[in-house]
C-alpha cells in the first residue's frame, strides 16, 4: 500500500512590534565600548586587557546584509548598561511568552484554511531555544488552540524547521497523524552577548508555522505545496555553541559565563556550512532527479546575505537574482529556524502550478536539512 502524500498548506508568521536599526544598536553598542574602556583603562594601557573596539552600521550591513530586526522588547537592548531585552517571568497560570507568539503564527497559519486548533492533531514546537525545560511549551500551545492528539517540543538549532517538517512529514504519512502545526517561535534576543562586537546584530525575533496536511484534507481551492522529498544530515561541530542549561547552577563559578549564551567562529561557519549546505542541496535534487536549473525559488536560512549567494551560486552556477532566492535577513535578521520559512511566507504567491522550490536550512551541529516542494 502506497504512502499518502503530504501538502504543506499553509504557513502563518507573527512579526514583534518593536523594530531596532542598526544606527539604534550601535549607538548603544559603542556607548557600552567607551564606558567599558573607561572603567578599565589602567588594565588596558598596561597591555593586561584588551580595549574593546567601537562597532558601526556599515560594517554590519557589509558583514551581513542586515539592516534592522524586530525584537519582543527594546528598552533594554538599547540601555548601555543593560544591552539585554527586559522580559519578565510570567505567573505559571499565565501562557508564556513563547506559547504566546507560537499561537499567533500558528492561527494565522489556520485562518488560511478556514480552520481551528481543533482540527489539529500533532503539534510540534521546533527551534533553537525553549524558553523552559518542561511542561513543554508545545503542550502550552496545544491547550491553548484546543488541538488534540500529541504536542513535543523538538531543537536542532537554526535547522529545527526543516526537521520538524521531516517529523511531521513521517507522522502524517505513516498514519500517526492527519493535521500537523510546526512552529518555530524564536526569542533569539533572549540568548544573546550584546556586548560582543562580532555577533551583537545577527539576531532578532520571530515566530512561524507550518500546517501540513494529508493529501485527501486539501481541496484544489487550497492548493499549497507538495512535499516531494526531504534530507537531513548532521557533523559535529564546536563552530557555534551556546552552553547554556540546567547544570549549570551545579558550578557557581561559571554559572553566569560568556559560553552560556550564543558564540560562533564566523569565519569558519561561513566557510564550512555554505560548501556543505550548497552540496547537501545539490544531491537532494540529483536524488529526486531534478536539475537545479528548473528550480524557481530558493528559501534559504536567513543568517548571511553572502552566504545564502554563494550557496546558490554552488547550486546554480551562476549568481541567483532576489527573486530566485528572496532576502527577508534586512529587515527581520538571524532568526534561527523561523527565517527560511518567513522567506517562505513573504515570497510564494508568484509562483504557478507545476513550481519547484527548496526549502533549507543549516546551522549548529552542524545541522543541514532540505525539503522540496511543488506548487500544486
Amino acid at each position: 500500500m502506497s504512502l499518502p502524500s503530504v501538502i504543506l498548506s499553509a504557513t502563518g508568521l507573527y512579526t514583534p512590534p518593536y523594530s531596532i536599526s542598526n544606527d539604534e544598536m550601535v549607538a548603544a553598542f559603542n556607548q557600552y565600548v567607551v564606558h567599558y574602556n573607561q572603567q578599565h583603562a589602567e588594565e588596558i594601557a598596561a597591555g593586561t586587557l584588551v580595549a574593546k573596539q567601537e562597532s558601526s552600521s556599515a560594517f554590519i550591513e557589509k558583514a551581513s546584509g542586515i539592516k534592522s530586526r524586530y525584537v519582543m522588547e527594546k528598552t533594554g537592548l538599547l540601555d548601555p548598561d543593560f544591552l539585554c531585552p527586559r522580559l519578565p517571568q510570567r505567573p505559571d497560570d499565565e501562557l508564556c511568552l513563547q506559547a504566546e507568539i507560537g499561537v499567533a503564527a500558528a492561527q494565522d497559519a489556520l485562518k488560511q484554511r478556514g480552520l481551528t486548533g481543533a482540527d489539529v492533531d500533532m503539534i510540534l514546537l521546533s527551534c533553537s531555544n525553549m524558553q523552559r525545560a518542561y511542561p513543554a511549551v508545545s503542550i502550552e500551545i496545544q491547550a491553548a488552540l484546543g488541538s488534540t492528539g500529541y504536542a513535543f517540543d523538538m531543537s536542532v538549532a537554526c535547522s529545527s524547521a526543516v526537521f520538524g517538517l521531516q517529523t511531521a512529514y513521517n507522522a502524517i504519512a505513516c498514519g500517526n497523524a492527519k493535521r500537523v502545526l510546526v512552529i518555530s517561535a524564536e526569542i533569539c534576543s533572549g540568548h544573546m552577548d550584546f556586548r560582543d562586537r562580532d555577533s551583537h546584530f545577527i539576531f532578532g525575533d520571530a515566530a512561524t508555522a507550518m500546517l501540513l496536511e494529508r493529501e485527501d484534507l486539501v481541496d484544489d481551492a487550497h492548493r499549497g505545496f507538495a512535499i516531494l522529498g526531504t534530507s537531513l544530515s548532521t557533523t559535529y561541530s564546536n563552530n557555534i555553541r551556546n552552553n547554556f542549561g540546567f547544570t549549570n547552577h551545579c558550578d557557581p563559578e561559571h554559572q553566569f559565563g560568556d559560553d552560556k549564551l550564543f558564540k560562533q567562529q564566523g569565519r569558519k561557519v561561513f566557510k564550512e556550512v555554505s560548501q556543505a549546505a550548497g552540496e547537501h542541496i545539490v544531491k537532494h535534487l540529483q536524488k529526486l532527479n531534478i536539475q537545479p536549473e528548473n528550480i524557481q525559488r530558493f528559501w534559504l536560512h536567513q543568517a548571511n546575505q553572502n552566504m545564502n549567494q554563494l550557496i546558490v551560486k554552488r547550486i546554480l552556477g551562476r549568481e541567483a537574482s532576489a527573486k530566485e532566492a528572496p532576502i527577508i535577513l534586512d529587515r527581520y535578521a538571524n532568526t534561527s529556524s523561523a527565517g527560511s520559512i518567513i522567506a517562505l511566507h513573504l515570497h510564494q504567491e508568484d509562483l504557478k502550478q507545476g513550481d519547484l522550490g527548496v526549502i533549507s536550512c543549516f546551522g549548529a551541529g552542524y545541522s543541514i536539512g532540505s525539503v522540496i516542494v511543488q506548487k500544486r
